[in-house]
């Protein structure tokens, strides 16, 4: 699995279904490395720290190999990568080999496998379209959030490289079906 794009947001107010929102889902990639933290990646906007950012949610990482997915059920949206708020797009991402609790190197940082994304009214925002929300239960693509054990910058072109797999730990794909609604 290989890094095709560093992302990061900038705080977006914008105005949905008659309500103001204030956002940092629109990520867009970046030229630099970007330096993951213990809670957040740096220069990135979080708006939400109750469900954002934090210990477990550090970084968020999404697979390269679903954005056709995506593009088939909107073609005339423009997409970028960043479009799922993630921080790093990564090739040949598969949420069923990702073990909780498994942790790669990856440029200057060591990350652990920590959560599952669940999607909220953004994901919709930045969709325009709230359908996107269970399309994205349903689909089984959630992302992984990852928890940073070493600080460090990361690039475009870094390869995440397996140190340790989590031990009779589920999948991340199996914790993303047990927490549909």
């Amino acid at each position: 699995m290989k890094v095709i794009s560093v992302n990061i947001g900038e705080k977006k107010t914008v105005v949905w279904k008659k309500k103001t929102y204030e956002t940092g889902i629109y990520k867009y990639p970046v030229d630099d490395c970007i330096v993951l933290g213990k809670e957040n990646v740096a220069n990135d906007h979080i708006i939400d720290r109750k469900h954002h950012g934090g210990i477990e949610q550090a970084v968020y990482a999404y697979g390269e190999n679903h954005y056709a997915y995506w593009k088939n059920l909107y073609p005339n949206l423009e997409f970028n990568f960043g479009m799922f708020g993630e921080n790093l797009t990564i090739s040949n991402l598969d949420e069923e080999m990702l073990f909780v609790g498994s942790i790669y190197q990856l440029g200057e940082c060591k990350l652990e496998v920590s959560k599952s994304r669940q999607p909220c009214v953004k994901l919709g925002i930045r969709f325009q379209d709230a359908k996107v929300i269970k399309q994205f239960w349903n689909a089984n693509k959630c992302g992984v959030y990852f928890k940073v054990l070493k600080i460090g910058k990361v690039a475009k072109n870094d390869i995440l490289i397996l140190l340790e797999e989590g031990k009779n730990t589920p999948t991340i794909a199996e914790v993303y079906k047990s927490k549909r609604r």
